[in-house]
């Protein structure tokens, strides 16, 4: 063991090395520390394992992989709030990252909590600055289905994986995203009819021109580079072609940045009234789409036609091409949690992902019902065996 501690440790990596939960999902407390690379969670189910990996990603910017409210995050029963904290290898040393919620009050919405992160014992502003010390990528079992329903879920999974090779879009997400819903309060208050609120509007727009279009840019980019990889990588998974729809990123194929951000400007403006009646903002990269389709001996099929299998193995496809985007533009790849990877996967592809997992170098964080599912890692991987929400 003690070989790859030192492969780890030694090499520059981001690993977590610890990990410690208090009053977190349905643990009281639990202690975890790591020494490989591969790290199999195995138990029955309802035995913590999804837990575990969502305490996980809680280490980077969101509301992680389930999209919980902060409440809901809270141990049933505890009288204080839950914590999340970890000792984590980077590029620049142990950085010792922990982060929670104040309270557990029954009830208490998400909107009214305030979640707390801190980095080496020292309160960081907000969530957006993890995002420039952790980079990770995750598949759950919810996103099998992330071709066959509407567009919000493709576009998170998007966004997600630019977070991961440029930290900043994270911070032009919340700009955006803050600007949107402060104009659409504004035009549903009717006030948009000249004086101070127009020039108040003029103010959101300009920012959601701006932060719009770069976020734009960066889907267009990372699509760009997701393709290339899938259609050079080698292996079973499918070569897929990836794609972003859109007003805005329709507009970035044909003009510059600079010229398709006064367009926008123009588009929010004139849309007002409408927007007022419709009781939504209709143009703009949050109305975008994510689509991926696969070539198959030289047609192209859509990914939302795929059986089950293909699409699990498609998202697969594209996970490890991102963590490999990830690798190239940040000098190191991301972690990875891949919650109950090996559904579907017959056992060649299985077995394949294995192999595309090792040379990846990255440590990455599966789950399984069934331990013999990973009897093939053999001692290359750590094995955290869970019953009843306690480490066997």
């Amino acid at each position: 063991m003690s070989n790859d501690r030192d492969e780890m440790f030694d090499s520059g990596r981001h690993a977590v090395r610890r990990l410690i939960l208090t009053r977190f999902r349905s643990y009281g407390t639990m202690c975890v520390t790591v020494g490989r690379l591969l790290v199999t969670v195995t138990g029955p189910n309802g035995s913590g394992k999804t837990n575990l990996l969502e305490a996980l990603s809680l280490l980077t910017p969101g509301r992680g992989l389930r999209r919980a409210r902060l409440s809901e995050l809270t141990q049933i029963g505890a009288t204080e709030g839950w914590a999340v904290a970890s000792s984590l290898m980077t590029t620049a040393g142990v950085m010792d990252i922990g982060t929670g919620a104040a309270t557990a009050r029954a009830g208490v919405r998400s909107g009214g909590e305030r979640r707390t992160v801190h980095l080496d014992g020292r309160a960081l502003r907000g969530q957006t600055a993890l995002a420039q010390y952790v980079a990770m990528v995750w598949l759950t079992p919810q996103m099998d289905r992330l071709f066959q329903e509407g567009g919000n879920g493709r576009r998170r999974f998007l966004d997600r994986l630019v977070f991961g090779f440029d930290p900043a879009h994270a911070g032009r997400l919340n700009r955006y995203d803050k600007a949107l819903r402060e104009r659409a309060r504004l035009l549903s208050e009717g006030r948009g009819a000249g004086g101070r609120a127009d020039a108040w509007l003029d103010g959101l727009e300009d920012e959601m021109a701006t932060s719009g279009v770069a976020i734009a840019a960066a889907r267009l980019d990372l699509a760009r580079r997701l393709t290339a990889r899938c259609l050079t990588a080698e292996g079973p998974f499918p070569a897929a072609v990836v794609e972003v729809s859109g007003d805005v990123e329709g507009g970035l194929r044909e003009a510059p940045a600079l010229t398709v951000e006064d367009r926008v400007r123009k588009s929010l403006r004139h849309g007002r009234g409408g927007d007022m009646e419709a009781g939504m903002t209709r143009f703009g990269p949050h109305r975008s789409d994510f689509l991926a389709s696969l070539r198959v001996r030289g047609a192209v099929v859509s990914a939302g036609v795929c059986s089950t299998g293909g699409q699990k193995a498609l998202l697969i496809s594209l996970v490890l091409a991102t963590a490999g985007v990830i690798a190239d533009e940040r000098g190191h790849p991301p972690i990875l949690l891949l919650d109950e990877v090996a559904a579907y996967l017959d056992p060649g592809r299985r077995e394949a992902l294995f192999e595309r997992l090792r040379g990846l170098k990255a440590q990455v964080w599966m789950t399984g019902a069934d331990p013999v599912t990973f009897s093939s890692l053999g001692k290359e991987s750590q094995q955290i065996c869970l019953d009843a929400n306690k480490i066997e």
